[in-house]
């Protein structure tokens, strides 16, 4: 006899958090059902881009959402440099007053300001910090987060993993994650494309979406065609709606939709698809949960095509279509035949179409001009055939750019945008919270109402009038409703009602009507009130500043980092004193090691290797990083929280993947971990890079003055998608390590695509930068480890780069002579990079 299946309870209730780039965004999602939104300010914010709000606005801004019922948490989501840290500051001091009810933070230093303020003052872990497992939960609660938004490439799978070692750890904290919006195809925190293009640091806010562009792949040096995919890097949007009872029931706390960027007419559509979602969800959790009804509402607010994304698993088949990189909206069918004269075409639809739709035409070029324009008229057959004519207005499109055979997709639903837009529109509060009363009385008292809300705020109101006995219509519960329920024009409307009022009592009409809107006015001042939070007002930033000393100056080195085992005899041949390694397979780190070993032995020098593991740790993945202890190296570049843990007794060296941009993060990482030293974030320009070092102790940093930038760190696998037909690493045949690809972009230049241990993929900078016009300023500072990175270079060629770096340090030539140097013998040439790159301030 089978046991009986128990039917899942929900204990919890995720909130909606919805984006908000203006005011009228905010009102879009609150009319809509958000539980909270997340809001810019004018710096400091991951979408600098959009409108924001000001500091000012804060105070209004919160009341008003308090008054509705809703959360409100600011983006101080970007790395902040040193310089900017006392505005930082200022900033952290204004939403504390104001009652803001969390800052969302990337960098590691605010965190520890915020709680160097402020004992209680809500701090949520950004997914900028890319926190993959539980290891980076755990760092993030103990940096003092209360809540931690996961990357966006973690499965439900991972999530429940996470959950599980969490409380094996008996850590309890809330997390986050994105259910709807686009999807970034490198690890948010991670991105460095914009920084090494053009200087526009994805870390600061100003990403230039160089995922979004069309690129030529290049296998074992020949163009490799691929027919109308270019879009290599752009995946479509994720929308979490068909996995939604998945999601809930895995127990994240908080469903975030991405959009600060978007309309006021995609965050209410949007918005208003999850809340419903979610409610029916939550109502009950065994119901079948159909997701269609509302796809078209999702696809015309914002769709580059819709995904689940990572939830379910890896599929790099379907993540990145690779057709198009922009908005589409809702596919409709092919072009059967088109009839110039007639200004018209026909087809067969599969969704929707009406007179003054806008549509697009697609004939697999969209980097080009697209014909389309509005529908004017919609001709049927009459008969059986579902096949239309669409007719557009006189001269709206070129005919004679639309060909039988080209997607059409509708761009544009005046009609819904209308409707959308009426749901935010007014005054008056359109999206009411419940509101529970308990009603008490006996004869000869006044009324007594007590009303609670969701957020737990509570109120009591009295009645002037006493309670008399009824003689003929006595306050029933049915009544008390009737009269008090009627919240009409205000956020609120009326839950339960639980009535202790002792026998059959009387109250006139208008004194319940008057009870009421007391009610109402009460709470409302109360649920105004800033939040009451903490703020050590005599505790200052200076406190938490680093110690500076003036320890002796060392003679600088270079240390080179290889990423071939064929470049480990050049640098040894050098004469160089450390080896960073960093191989796709863990397993040829002992031969690495070996090398330098056997090589050690015959040298005076004090050689040494550091081997380095991927930058992403997942659950389930640890044994990779076993796998790199193992090489018994003599110490190890550690770039994710896991690894903090995983080599926490040996040596290390703090990896430019860690962002450390300003003396609080670097202090907070010396202060907890076993440093040798730290590596200098790659989003720093020379005059960022010199603050930071001049308020840290000298040796503390090791800065990169040589490499090809890592672009893109994705969970995405090029070699998978297009190189493959299988979906991962499980039935992809590995074309990782049988060929050699580039991406080519649409300036020509060809950069590096190479896979790591967990098929994960980095693109490299075709082209590589140097700072060596900057050395000997920052030899100045006190600092003395340098790095040069290479990637797929020949020996030769890593011979001939150290031994230019090795006569500029020893006076030979300058660093403008290098830089010219290199860049004739650099088939692709030299770039200064982002240590050149001017303030953006």
């Amino acid at each position: 006899m089978l046991a009986p299946t128990s039917t899942p309870t929900l204990t919890h209730r995720p909130l909606l958090l919805a984006p908000a780039g203006n005011w009228e965004c905010a009102k879009a999602a609150v009319e809509n059902g958000a539980d909270a939104i997340y809001f810019g300010l004018e710096r400091f914010n991951a979408r600098m881009r959009a409108e924001n709000f000001t500091e000012a606005d804060l105070p209004e801004l919160m009341s008003w959402l308090h008054q509705r019922g809703v959360k409100g948490y600011v983006t101080l989501n970007t790395l902040v440099f040193t310089q900017e840290l006392p505005a930082a500051d200022r900033y952290l001091r204004s939403m504390i007053l104001a009652g803001v009810d969390a800052a969302i933070v990337q960098d590691v230093g605010i965190c520890k300001l915020i709680r160097h303020l402020s004992p209680d003052f809500p701090i949520h872990a950004s997914t900028q910090m890319t926190v993959t497992s539980a290891a980076g939960v755990e760092f993030a609660h103990e940096l003092g987060c209360n809540l931690v938004v996961l990357a966006r490439e973690c499965s439900l799978k991972e999530i429940d993993k996470i959950h599980e070692r969490l409380g094996d750890r008996d850590i309890s904290i809330p997390l986050e994650v994105f259910v709807h919006g686009a999807l970034c195809v490198a690890y948010s925190g991670q991105c460095l494309t914009s920084e090494s293009l053009g200087g526009r640091s994805a870390n600061r806010g100003e990403c230039a979406q160089a995922c979004r562009m069309p690129y030529d792949i290049i296998v074992d040096d020949e163009l490799y065609h691929l027919g109308d995919k270019k879009y290599l890097l752009s995946p479509q949007d994720l929308a979490g709606l068909n996995v939604l009872p998945d999601i809930i029931k895995s127990g994240v706390s908080c469903l975030k939709i991405e959009g600060r960027l978007k309309t006021p007419e995609y965050v209410a559509s949007v918005t208003r698809v999850y809340r419903s979602a979610i409610d029916k969800i939550v109502a009950d959790l065994e119901a079948q949960f159909d997701a269609k009804p509302d796809t078209y509402n999702l696809e015309m607010a914002f769709s580059r095509g819709l995904y689940t994304g990572w939830f379910e698993g890896i599929d790099n088949q379907a993540l990145v279509h690779a057709r198009f990189g922009k908005k589409r909206g809702v596919y409709l069918g092919e072009v059967i035949r088109v009839y110039p004269d007639r200004e018209a075409i026909t087809i067969n639809p599969i969704a929707p179409i009406k007179p003054g739709d806008g549509i697009v035409f697609d004939c697999g070029h969209p980097e080009d001009r697209e014909e389309g324009g509005r529908v004017y008229e919609v001709f049927t057959n009459g008969d059986e055939s579902t096949e239309v004519m669409l007719a557009f207005g006189r001269g709206n499109v070129n005919f004679r750019q639309v060909y039988i055979g080209d997607k059409v997709w509708k761009t544009s639903d005046p009609e819904l945008d209308k409707q959308i837009r009426q749901t935010y529109a007014g005054e008056v509060p359109q999206f009411q919270r419940p509101i529970d009363l308990e009603i008490h009385g006996e004869i000869n008292q006044p009324l007594t109402a007590i009303a609670r809300d969701e957020t737990g705020h509570t109120i009591k109101v009295e009645s002037e009038i006493l309670l008399v006995p009824a003689q003929n219509q006595p306050l029933t519960t049915e009544k008390l409703i009737s009269q008090l329920g009627r919240l009409g024009n205000t956020p609120y409307k009326l839950g339960n009602l639980t009535n202790n009022l002792v026998g059959d009592l009387m109250l006139p009409v208008s004194a319940l009507n008057h009870l009421r809107r007391e009610l109402v006015t009460k709470l409302t001042e109360i649920r105004s009130q800033p939040k009451p939070w903490q703020l050590t007002s005599d505790r200052q930033l200076t406190d938490i500043l680093p110690a500076i000393d003036n320890a002796t100056l060392n003679p600088p080195q270079l240390n080179i980092l290889v990423r071939k085992l064929d470049q480990i005899p050049a640098a040894i041949a050098s004469g160089i004193s450390l080896i960073y390694c960093e191989l796709e397979d863990p397993r040829k780190y002992r031969e690495a090691v070996a090398l330098v070993r056997a090589a050690k032995q015959n040298q005076t020098n004090p050689l040494q290797i550091f081997v380095a593991p991927p930058r992403i740790t997942k659950s389930g993945e640890n044994w990779i990083l076993e796998q790199v202890r193992s090489s018994d190296a003599d110490g190890y570049l550690i770039r994710n929280y896991d690894q903090l843990e995983v080599f926490k007794n040996e040596r290390c060296v703090g990896d430019f993947a860690l962002n450390v941009a300003n003396p609080l993060t670097a202090d907070y990482f010396y202060q907890n971990y076993n440093f040798d030293r730290l590596t200098a974030s790659y989003d720093l320009n020379i005059d960022q890079l010199t603050a930071l070092i001049r308020n840290c102790p000298r040796d503390w940093f090791e800065v990169t003055v040589h490499q090809h930038m890592p672009m893109f760190h994705m969970e995405h696998c090029v070699f998978c998608a297009f190189l493959s037909t299988g979906t991962d690493y499980t039935n992809c045949g590995r074309p990782c390590e049988s060929h050699q690809v580039k991406l080519k972009d649409r300036v020509g230049t060809e950069h590096i695509l190479q896979a790591d241990a967990g098929c994960r993929n980095t693109v490299y900078n075709g082209v590589a930068q140097t700072g060596a016009e900057y050395i000997h300023r920052l030899i100045e500072l006190g600092v003395y480890n340098f790095r040069l990175e290479f990637v797929n270079e020949t020996p030769a060629e890593v011979s001939q780069t150290i031994a230019y770096y090795q006569q500029l340090l020893g006076g030979q030539i300058s660093g403008a002579e290098l830089w010219k140097g290199l860049k004739l013998s650099n088939q692709l040439g030299v770039t200064r990079g982002s240590l050149g790159v001017q303030d953006r301030e």
